[in-house]
């Protein structure tokens, strides 16, 4: 059993950056995929990156490349995600979610089960 927790958000300006923060405990995070997903009030939760444990399975929304990065630290067992050039539609309370394997579309929400329980970002203009 993985348990997740999500921690850098915060509020910012547009155009700020803000790296968030995925710990896995429980066991480590070794040949998992970790995504990270977000929902806006009023909002369906959509998917935002995700990412391989060896790296190199890395994949992004069209909204968020080039703007955001995806990367895992082994050592760690954690996953980041590195937001720049942060937008007010940015904001949403960010998720992290993981399920074993490397063979599934990384996109489909219902395959993760291990799920954080969310941090907040809020971007204003």
């Amino acid at each position: 059993q993985v348990q997740l927790r999500e921690s850098g958000g915060g509020a910012v300006q547009a155009g700020a950056s803000l790296r968030l923060s995925c710990a896995a405990s429980g066991q480590p995070l070794t040949d998992h995929t970790v995504g990270w997903f977000r929902q806006a009030p009023g909002k369906e939760r959509e998917y935002v990156a995700s990412i391989n444990w060896s790296g190199t399975l890395i994949d992004y929304q069209d909204s968020v490349k080039g703007r955001f990065a995806i990367s895992a630290d082994n050592a760690k067992n954690t996953v980041y995600l590195q937001m720049d050039g942060l937008k007010p539609e940015d904001t949403a309370i960010y998720y992290c979610a993981a399920r074993f394997g490397n063979y599934y579309n990384a996109r489909i929400i219902t395959d993760y089960y291990y799920w954080g329980q969310g941090t907040q970002v809020n971007v204003s203009s």
